[in-house]
């Protein structure tokens, strides 16, 4: 059976804030950190229905970030896969903190050939 939602939960460290990460200048959770375990928690779910050799690759995100969200909260991360075709999963997503929503928006995984994929990467190295 496919799982098709899955929820996280993490402790905000200072290692995931905005001043630590250096997308900005306050103690807050990092958007670019809220985008990282959106796309963790979509790769696992695509993952689970995937054979040995192939995985996924994140080839869109959308995250509308609306809430600060201080060291030491708990944040919840729910993503949902809402849509697969071929080779395309889509997800929706949402994050929350002890008070409210924090972030919303969806997501795009495409299915690859991992070590195809990784030759790929690498023939694209500039040689000097």
């Amino acid at each position: 059976m496919t799982q098709n939602e899955l929820e996280k939960e993490y402790t905000v460290t200072e290692d995931m804030l905005a001043n630590h990460v250096v997308s900005g200048s306050l103690p807050v959770l990092a958007t670019p950190v809220v985008s990282a375990l959106f796309e963790s928690a979509a790769a696992d779910i695509a993952q689970a229905s995937l054979p040995e050799g192939i995985t996924t690759v994140g080839t869109e995100i959308t995250v509308h970030h609306t809430a600060p969200t201080p060291c030491g909260a708990k944040l919840t991360v729910k993503v949902k896969l809402t849509g697969q075709k071929d080779r395309v999963f889509r997800f929706s997503l949402s994050a929350s903190d002890e008070t409210g929503p924090v972030a919303s928006g969806e997501h795009e995984r495409v299915s690859v050939k991992a070590e195809h994929f990784v030759q790929k990467a690498k023939a694209r190295k500039v040689l000097k």
